[in-house]
């Protein structure tokens, strides 16, 4: 029996939610990501709403592109609280359709419908009723694409954006891919796309009428992964266990700093906020990454792993401080930091826990926010910093349970 695949992908996520929080945002060029600071801004986009891709605005373009082609449009600082929030009340409404679903990012995933379908119809009556309930509940569109695996129920869902809904019968796998871009085989990178094309392969189908061998020996492995993608074979089941792999937090300074006091207080900022988020997620992590990024874009990163799991903050910023003490010292453009090897739940608490007094101050902290808002309080040591003009946001608050695009 063939699965019945669907991939949910919501539509330019983090500017729809500005877009429907903000009632005055609706129809214009909204851009979510760093201070564009009058084309002279150093981070990137996070993403766009459809407004502003018409001038060719896309995500991970760098702001300051961004704003030389649309100087009029609304630049916003990413929300991520407020994102993860919207993403929680989605994927709970699509676990009610089926108990197989795998998370890929914030905004989309995987729905392994080949047993549930049934109760709503036919696979097509249930993603319109997912639609229709992420319209009515949450006030935003998601596009939706259908297919007997994985592979080519993303490729569809990515067709008829905004508010699409694309099926793919299991005979009609090849001749839909065929036509297609090569740029959408999944492995296909800048690297490897100027190769392809220089063998005349532009589209799938071009793809598709070289054999393995030759494949295999102009790509190696490679190759043999994108035969069986360009005939549209991918037998990877849906992976329910919905647990992240790792919850991250980056800063892109607005000038290249070597100000020990200024990197040192962005790296408590970081792992401050990264703490709570864990905390929010309720997850804790053994392996603590640090990651930096020097003015001429040379990045190092440096991973410690735990005999324990932590989510507080005194544990992460230790931790970050001892492999910032190690690595070199220059002029730093990025700054990032990281926990993984996740699990879910508070655990127990054993000899290396958190000091009670600090886990007591994170909770008190915790209780605060959640009923006043995350800007109702703060660590001392961090109010100077939260206003301090070095210093953008680039990524919005994200955990990673899988691949993105």
């Amino acid at each position: 029996m063939s699965r019945i695949i669907l991939h949910i992908d919501m539509d330019a996520f983090f500017a729809a939610i500005e877009q429907r929080d903000c009632p005055a945002y609706r129809g214009k060029p909204l851009v979510v990501g760093a201070d564009p600071k009058g084309g002279r801004g150093r981070g990137v986009v996070s993403t766009c709403s459809y407004e502003a891709r018409r001038y060719g605005i896309h995500s991970a373009m760098p702001i300051s592109e961004a704003y030389r082609r649309c100087p009029d449009a609304i630049y916003v600082f990413p929300r991520g609280h407020r994102y993860a929030d919207v993403s929680h009340q989605i994927m709970s409404l699509l676990d009610s359709y089926s108990p197989d679903i795998e998370q890929l990012s914030i905004d989309e995933a995987f729905l392994d419908i080949t047993t549930s379908y049934k109760l709503h119809g036919t696979p097509e009556k249930l993603a319109c009723d997912i639609k229709r309930r992420i319209r009515q509940e949450v006030e935003l569109t998601a596009s939706i694409g259908i297919a007997p695996n994985k592979f080519v129920a993303k490729v569809a869902s990515d067709l008829r954006k905004p508010d699409g809904l694309v099926i793919v019968e299991e005979a009609d796998v090849e001749a839909f891919l065929q036509p297609l871009d090569i740029s959408r085989l999944w492995g296909v990178g800048v690297k490897t796309l100027p190769r392809l094309q220089q063998l005349g392969i532009h589209t799938i189908g071009d793809l598709a009428r070289l054999t393995q061998d030759e494949l295999y020996r102009r790509f190696g492995q490679t190759g043999l992964h994108f035969y069986r993608l360009a005939h549209g074979i991918d037998d990877r089941a849906v992976e329910t266990s919905g647990k992240a792999k790792s919850i991250s937090k980056e800063v892109t300074f607005d000038v290249d700093s070597d100000d020990e006091e200024t990197i040192h207080n962005t790296l408590r900022y970081l792992c401050n906020e990264l703490a709570r988020e864990m905390r929010r997620q309720k997850y804790r992590g053994r392996t603590i990454t640090l990651k930096i990024r020097l003015h001429d874009f040379t990045t190092f990163t440096r991973s410690r792993t735990l005999n324990t799991f932590v989510n507080h903050f005194d544990d992460i910023f230790a931790n970050i401080g001892e492999l910032y003490a190690h690595l070199q010292r220059d002029k730093v453009r990025l700054v990032g930091v990281a926990v993984s090897q996740l699990e879910k739940g508070e655990g127990q608490l054993d000899l290396f826990a958190p000091a009670p007094a600090a886990a007591k101050v994170d909770d008190v902290m915790d209780e605060i926010r959640e009923k006043f808002g995350e800007k109702a309080i703060t660590r001392a040591s961090l109010i100077h910093h939260q206003h301090d003009s070095q210093w953008i946001r680039e990524q919005p608050d994200k955990k990673s349970p899988g691949p993105s695009t």
